[in-house]
């Protein structure tokens, strides 16, 4: 199913996700300027999301109630009492946020009434002073900003601007972009540098709060964006359970420099903070957010590319504490974690950036949405027991179709209605390409078609139109690459890590090929519990062994790869199943008893085994079943 229609023609100036006003080292390319290929992995994704995933959300807001949330505050509305968490809200403006992207993107009409509907209800329901919040106006006995870190107001008002900002963005819509503005003025009126020094317990206003300064030009946006920053660290926020840590209010945002926490909170907080760098040029913040990075991600992340160690509290752990069976690596988590990425990439031109955007993007958050797109995961475990039964929100055996705390699904929505806008950036020099992916990105001065069937292969052909230089990432784990260039001249590389770069004239094409070897990937030493074992890669993809792919009579529990395994492409005829890989190992009969005496005689026992391992993000598709990705050698 195509959305495209006659509704709505496609907006030839419609801005992505971050839109800069002061020019950061990369320049975003205008949603409208970059088209995926259908047919490529994310195309094809974005084009599920698109047919399958928003309408699914836009059908369980509606079921748990979060509209007649609003419907239940207006004259005449249904007598029923508000349905779920305190911050519902937010989970329709996310599903409007991705409605505007997709707008934006195919110029689809198809959620028209629901866009009328629910600006008409927001317009009723908004207090005169700008105040929007269903929970606390519905019910009796809650104040608004009485408990900031339990009830998120401005959590859930930041949600309410970037949704308001797509929708203006995608579609030219002035309503909720009204809407957003007054809640906006309410903040800086009550919150500004006379005002309460109120901070909410889920970062995420602030990155907020500075888009909707770069849609409005509003300056007074980005300064309450500076203050929440400022006022985050000071210990305001009750320390509740889990300490100020929890929040992120244990230390000011320039010396809080190792990832602690909620992980999502985190994640959000850094980049609001790196928006206001971009805005303001304040290097101290970046210097910060750097420093935090390196924690996060060289010593807290996940192989996929999840973040959050720890289910207590949904939090980072200690350096190195990265349990595979345990991880909670929250789907948000990883959406933050790219959305923070992506602003660092403007912020500094670092391929290191775009290189953990493409792994969490294709194996962390790819796995969270089932084959169908109407089912997906919360927590990302990267193995999962022989005998674990049932799911839940925070333990699944396979995807759910929708949960309680619903902040997942609708976030996944927005992200793949506006993923496009973070494959590449242009300025008037030339075209930088980051995701690797087939589609057609136009700048200012050059533009380029990319052919390709990436993951799965590693050959890409960029046909250039225009004149300027090219520039193209290469993938840190791509030793070998090699490059052709026709119609222009090599500047630089192919070095992994890197950019490429070509001075291309009009017609040029640059053909890059990538290694796509198998590969076995150890961890840091002292991340114990997988110290030992080895993690199957190819390209860009993390692979997995599911229970369902095992010959009769071997557990996954029971694998243990050969040092110098065969691991042999499986590469499927029809360019669009995923390649498997064919591995080798043994298997190694279970103990009678839970704890027995050494026996190094039992090696011989080892019986060779045969076994396919399939990519990450596809596990969990063929029903529920152990799986796990860390594999101990023999």
């Amino acid at each position: 199913m195509n959305l495209r229609t006659q509704d709505a023609p496609i907006r030839a100036d419609v801005l992505g996700p971050v839109a800069l006003r002061r020019p950061g080292r990369l320049a975003p390319l205008p949603s409208s300027a970059a088209r995926l290929d259908p047919a490529s992995f994310l195309g094809a994704w974005q084009e599920l999301n698109a047919t399958a995933t928003i309408q699914h959300c836009v059908d369980n807001i509606e079921r748990t109630g979060v509209i007649d949330n609003l419907r239940r505050l207006t004259p005449g509305g249904p007598d029923v009492p508000f349905r779920g968490p305190w911050f519902a809200d937010s989970d329709l403006y996310k599903t409007l946020e991705a409605i505007g992207w997709e707008i934006g993107r195919s110029g689809t009409g198809q959620w028209s009434h629901l866009l009328s509907e629910v600006a008409d209800l927001l317009e009723q329901v908004q207090e005169a002073d700008g105040y929007l919040n269903t929970y606390v106006q519905g019910t009796p006995g809650e104040e608004p900003f009485a408990q900031p870190e339990r009830t998120h107001e401005l959590y859930c008002a930041g949600h309410l601007m970037q949704a308001a900002v797509a929708l203006h963005r995608g579609s030219g819509d002035e309503r909720f972009l009204t809407v957003a503005r007054r809640a906006a003025d309410m903040i800086v009126k009550d919150f500004g540098g006379d005002g309460r020094p109120v901070i909410d317990g889920h970062a995420e206003v602030e990155t907020a709060l500075v888009e909707l300064c770069r849609e409005t030009g509003e300056p007074a946006y980005l300064e309450a964006a500076r203050l929440q920053i400022e006022r985050r660290g000071q210990r305001t926020l009750p320390p509740g359970r889990f300490d100020s840590i929890y929040y992120q209010d244990h230390l000011p945002v320039r010396e809080a420099t190792e990832a602690l926490g909620h992980a999502v909170r985190q994640l959000y907080l850094a980049a609001g903070v790196t928006d206001v760098y971009l805005e303001s040029g304040d290097e101290t913040l970046l210097d910060a957010q750097r420093q935090l990075w390196d924690s996060a991600f060289r010593t807290k992340m996940f192989v996929t590319g999840g973040h959050g160690s720890r289910h207590r509290d949904e939090s980072y752990g200690d350096p190195y504490e990265l349990p595979p069976d345990r991880a909670y690596a929250e789907t948000c988590a990883s959406i933050a974690a790219l959305q923070w990425c992506w602003r660092m990439l403007l912020a500094t031109g670092e391929a290191r950036y775009a290189e953990e955007m493409e792994r969490t993007l294709l194996n962390a958050i790819a796995a969270s949405t089932s084959h169908t797109g109407t089912a997906f995961f919360y927590s990302n475990p990267l193995q999962l027991r022989t005998g674990h039964e049932g799911s839940t929100e925070d333990a699944p055996s396979e995807r759910l179709s929708w949960y309680k705390c619903a902040c997942c699904p609708p976030n996944i929505a927005r992200l793949l209605a506006s993923v496009h806008s973070y494959a590449a950036t242009a300025d008037g020099t030339g075209l930088q390409l980051h995701l690797l992916t087939a589609g057609t990105f136009t700048g200012p001065a050059l533009s380029a078609t990319v052919q390709t069937g990436y993951p799965w292969d590693g050959d890409l052909v960029v046909t250039a139109t225009g004149s300027g230089e090219l520039a193209v990432r290469v993938p840190a784990w791509a030793d070998g690459a090699t490059v052709t260039v026709t119609g222009g001249e090599l500047l630089a590389g192919p070095t992994p890590g890197e950019y490429l770069r070509v001075s291309c004239s009009d017609g040029a094409t640059v053909h890059l090929s990538l290694p796509m070897t198998p590969r076995l990937v150890r961890a840091d030493e002292r991340a114990d519990a997988v110290r030992g074992c080895v993690s199957v890669h190819r390209g860009p993809l993390v692979y997995c062994v599911e229970q369902a792919d095992l010959p009769a009579g071997i557990l996954v529990e029971q694998l243990r790869l050969a040092p110098s395994a065969t691991v042999i492409d499986e590469v499927p005829d029809d360019g669009v199943t995923p390649v498997r890989l064919r591995l080798t190992g043994v298997a190694r009969r279970p103990d009678t008893d839970l704890y027995a005496p050494y026996d190094p005689a039992r090696a011989t026992e080892d019986t060779p085994v045969s076994f396919t391992a399939i990519p990450y993000h596809s596990w969990a598709n063929r029903g529920p079943g152990a799986m796990r990705v860390w594999l101990p050698l023999a």
